[in-house]
C-alpha cells in the first residue's frame, strides 16, 4: 500500500539530510560542455604524468596545448565556477603560468594557432606537418643576420682558409652529431664559410642541456648571435654542412707528394665523445695524438668498444700526412713534448678490466699545431710546452 508523506515526515526526513526534493535535470550550453570536456582532457593528463600540464617550446604539443587551455580556464571566474565542483586534483587554484588573453570562445584550433601549430581539422589528435619549435627557432636565427661592422678584422682568415681549402691544405669534413662547436671553429653552413667568434656564458636550457649565446661571423660580411644548439641542429639539418678542420701542412705533412718523396703514414688527433666528467668537463683539451699507417677513419671505427679510445666515439680534428719521416720516432717525440700533460685516467674495458691509456694529452689544439709547425722548420727543440699558458714557449 502507497503511503504518501506528511509534513511531519517530511520534517523528520529533513532533519535526516535526505534531500526529498526531485533533482532536476542539469542543463548546459554548448560552450559549457565543452569547457567540461577540455578539463576533463587535463585531468587524464595530470592522472598519467602526476603533475599539471607545462608550455614547454620543445615539448608535445598536447600538453603544451592543456597548459594554454588550464591557463585560460584559470583566468576566467565563470568558468573556475563551472568547474570547481569537478576538480578533485585541485588545479583550479594555481595562478596561470603567463598571462595571456581573456579564453573567451576560443576553440582548440585557435589555442593550436596560438601555440605555433597549424590543426589538420577539428579534431585536436589530427595534425598535418606540426615543425618542432627548436627547428623553427633555429633556422629564424640562421635567417636573422646583420652586418658585421668589424668584417675587416675576419677577412683575411676567411680568404687564407680558401685558399687552404682550395689547395688541399685543409679538408672539409662531414659534420657529425654531438660535434663541439666552440669560439675559432670553422664551418660550412648554406655554402657559406663560418667562423665562431665569441661566446658567452654556459647555461641550462629547458631541457637542462648546456647551451650558450654565440657571435657567428659568415664570409658575406654579415654576423648573428645565436645559440650553440642552434647552430649545432642546423648543421646537422645541412646535407652540405662541414667542419673545416685547424689542420696544417708542410714539407712532411702534405696531402700529395713529390717525385721520390715515400708516404710512411698519417698523425691524427682526436676529440673524445665520451661522458667521462673529466673529459666531458675538458672536452676541448683533451686530444689523442696518434699514428697509423691506414686510413684514419678504419683506425677508427671500432672507437666505442676499445679503451684505447676511451670506449667512446671520437672525431678527427686534425692530420699530417707523412713523408719521407720516421713516424714511429716523430709521434715519440710529439709526445715527449706534452708529456707534462699526459693524461692520467683509467677505465674498464668490455669485460671489466682496468686500461690506462697513453696517447690522451690535456692540451688544446693550437698548441699541437704549433709543435707541428716547430718540428717542421727544425726549431722544436728551443721551445717547452707550459701547462699555466697552454702553448709552447721558447726556452
Amino acid at each position: 500500500m502507497d503511503r504518501k508523506f506528511t509534513e511531519e515526515d517530511d520534517a523528520l526526513l529533513a532533519e535526516l539530510g535526505v534531500d526529498i526534493e526531485p533533482r532536476k535535470a542539469v542543463v548546459r550550453t554548448p560552450r559549457e560542455e565543452r569547457i567540461i570536456a577540455g578539463f576533463e582532457d587535463i585531468q587524464r593528463f595530470v592522472e598519467k604524468n602526476g603533475r599539471a600540464p607545462r608550455q614547454d617550446p620543445d615539448g608535445d604539443v598536447f600538453e603544451r596545448l592543456y597548459a594554454v587551455r588550464l591557463d585560460r580556464i584559470r583566468e576566467q571566474e565563470d568558468c573556475r565556477a563551472l568547474l570547481t565542483p569537478f576538480d578533485h586534483q585541485a588545479l583550479l587554484g594555481d595562478q596561470p603560468e603567463t598571462e595571456s588573453p581573456s579564453i573567451g570562445d576560443l576553440d582548440d584550433d585557435a589555442l593550436l594557432a596560438e601555440l605555433g601549430v597549424a590543426p589538420g581539422g577539428t579534431d585536436v589528435t589530427r595534425l598535418r606537418h606540426v615543425r618542432p619549435s627548436a627547428e623553427k627557432r633555429a633556422a629564424e636565427e640562421v635567417a636573422t643576420r646583420h652586418e658585421c661592422r668589424d668584417f675587416d678584422t675576419f677577412r683575411p682568415l676567411f680568404e687564407q682558409v680558401q685558399r687552404e681549402l682550395d689547395t688541399g691544405i685543409r679538408e672539409a669534413r662531414r659534420f657529425q652529431d654531438e660535434a663541439s662547436i666552440e669560439p675559432g671553429q670553422l664551418f660550412i653552413l648554406g655554402g657559406q664559410k663560418v667562423l665562431v667568434a665569441e661566446k658567452g656564458e654556459e647555461f641550462r636550457n629547458a631541457q637542462n642541456r648546456r647551451d650558450a649565446r654565440l657571435r657567428v661571423i659568415f664570409d658575406n660580411g654579415t654576423e648573428n648571435n645565436m645559440l650553440r644548439r642552434s647552430l649545432e641542429r642546423a648543421l646537422q639539418k645541412d646535407e652540405t654542412g662541414r667542419r673545416i678542420p685547424d689542420n696544417w701542412a708542410g714539407p712532411l705533412f702534405a696531402d700529395r707528394s713529390a717525385d721520390g718523396d715515400q708516404a710512411t703514414g698519417t698523425i691524427y688527433v682526436l676529440r673524445s665523445h665520451a661522458d667521462i666528467p673529466f673529459v666531458a668537463e675538458n672536452r676541448q683539451l683533451v686530444h689523442k695524438i696518434g699514428v697509423t699507417t691506414s686510413k684514419v677513419e678504419s683506425r677508427i671505427a671500432g672507437a666505442r668498444l676499445d679503451p684505447t679510445y676511451l670506449m667512446a666515439d671520437v672525431e678527427v680534428v686534425a692530420s699530417y700526412r707523412l713523408y719521407n719521416v720516421d713516424r714511429g720516432k716523430l709521434e715519440r717525440l710529439i709526445h715527449r713534448i706534452f708529456d707534462s700533460v699526459r693524461l692520467d685516467i683509467e677505465i674498464e674495458d668490455r669485460f671489466g678490466n682496468p686500461v690506462v691509456p697513453r696517447e690522451w694529452f690535456l692540451v688544446p689544439l693550437p698548441a699541437i699545431n704549433d709543435a707541428v709547425e716547430k718540428i717542421v722548420d727544425g726549431t722544436i727543440t728551443k721551445y717547452a710546452y707550459d701547462a699555466n699558458s697552454a702553448a709552447l714557449v721558447r726556452q
